[in-house]
């Protein structure tokens, strides 16, 4: 233990500098804990221009049946079988707290023997601090330095709005979550509330930019004669569109739906085939940066549950139509939204012409989701992650918020 101690002091050491050596984790299991970490890097580049910041996915460093386990074994259930997936997430998060015996240690070799080249960079380089947006790169962190062989501080971030078991692993820092409920969880798992802050989850540092909504609207190619509405897909375009679309199509008012089918290509050409009735005007788009004036274009989105898809929604106020959750997560992120009145859910989708005739009768309601949206949304939450892991190498960042644009470590 003395000589684990000396080792982490001799690592703190070097966090003494205004010259931060900072690694970004992550893992290509869907888009948004890829997203999350691109939204940190963007922040922290503008908080410390001068650091060093690289940014990795474990899964391109890992061998390939091990990354279809993690990423395509995935999506596949996903499309194939959601329900089991469902089953398996929430019987890896049963209420008990964390034991680090037999099955977990062998767990983690596996993934060691499998993450190898991962493990080199760790030990690559004298890193200052690290930020994992996903479990799977701070499990091994911590399991090295429970072993003594590695002793760099690390931050956590979730990126849904609850938090899974999987996501406690010591040690660890800090835990970034996105709800009070999600920390609490953590701290009953033993974290200590002193670990854990309510931040948001990270989204791209645009998003903090008021934008004109009406300039938008022009911009994105909105007409402004009938309801916008914008359906999205994730990232990946996982799971069903064509059906959302075909359901959004049976609505009597006329509407302006753009689609967005991520990296799906076969969807984006089964969607382009479907003729859509001459009162409503449909667009498709594949993957697009501008999400961030799509959402504030939109006077309603229709999507998918995923935390960082939600988060950017809520930082434009846009009003949530919630379809086809995927089982765990996704419906936790919808019980929460539910819960905080920032969205209506859509149990199924031959009920969405009703929904969305509802919803467009009657404003006052739909601009209570948006001002319930609005309440939630934390646009700044990448700059309050960088901030508070800043802070672990220099307390007096955590005293002292930080302006995009403007260094936190002055000397």
């Amino acid at each position: 233990m003395e000589q684990r101690t000396a080792r982490f002091a001799q690592w703190t050491s070097l966090s003494c500098t205004d010259r931060p050596r900072i690694l970004i984790l992550t893992a290509s299991v869907g888009t948004g804990h890829l997203r999350a970490a691109e939204a940190l890097a963007l922040a922290l580049r503008q908080m410390v221009p001068q650091a060093t910041i690289e940014s990795a996915d474990v899964l391109a460093l890992a061998t390939a049946p091990f990354r279809y386990c993690y990423a395509q074994f995935y999506l596949d259930l996903i499309h194939w079988a959601p329900e089991i997936l469902g089953i398996i997430y929430n019987h890896f998060d049963r209420p008990c707290r964390p034991k680090y015996g037999p099955w977990y240690r062998l767990r983690v070799k596996l993934e060691e023997a499998n993450l190898r080249p991962y493990i080199s960079l760790l030990k690559s380089k004298p890193w200052d601090v690290i930020i994992n947006t996903f479990f799977l790169p701070a499990e091994i962190v911590a399991a090295l330095r429970r072993r003594g062989e590695f002793a760099i501080p690390q931050v956590m971030v979730v990126t849904d709005f609850e938090t899974h078991r999987n996501w406690v692993t010591q040690p660890c820092e800090l835990y970034c979550t996105a709800t009070q409920e999600a920390a609490q969880y953590l701290q009953w798992m033993g974290v200590p509330a002193s670990a854990t802050a309510v931040t948001g989850i990270p989204i791209h540092p645009v998003f903090r930019q008021p934008k004109d909504r009406t300039a938008c609207r022009q911009r994105q190619g909105f007409a402004g004669d009938r309801p916008a509405v914008l359906l999205l897909a994730g990232g990946h375009g996982a799971g069903p569109i064509e059906e959302p679309l075909l359901a959004l199509l049976e609505s009597k008012p006329s509407l302006d739906v753009l689609v967005v089918a991520g990296q799906n290509v076969q969807a984006q050409k089964r969607l382009r085939a479907i003729v859509p009735p001459p009162r409503h005007r449909v667009r498709i788009l594949g993957y697009t940066d501008q999400m961030d004036e799509l959402l504030a274009a939109a006077d309603l989105v229709v999507t998918k549950p995923g935390g960082l898809t939600v988060s950017e929604a809520l930082a434009r106020g846009a009003g949530l139509m919630l379809i086809n959750p995927i089982p765990g997560q996704e419906e936790r992120n919808c019980d929460y939204l539910l819960e905080q009145g920032a969205a209506i859910k859509v149990n199924h989708l031959p009920t969405l012409r009703h929904k969305i005739a509802e919803l467009l009768g009657h404003p006052a309601t739909l601009e209570r989701l948006r001002n319930n949206a609005r309440r939630l949304g934390r646009p700044h939450a990448a700059f309050e992650v960088a901030r508070r892991a800043l802070a672990l190498l220099h307390p007096e960042v955590e005293r002292s918020p930080v302006r995009a644009g403007t260094s936190a470590l002055s000397s």
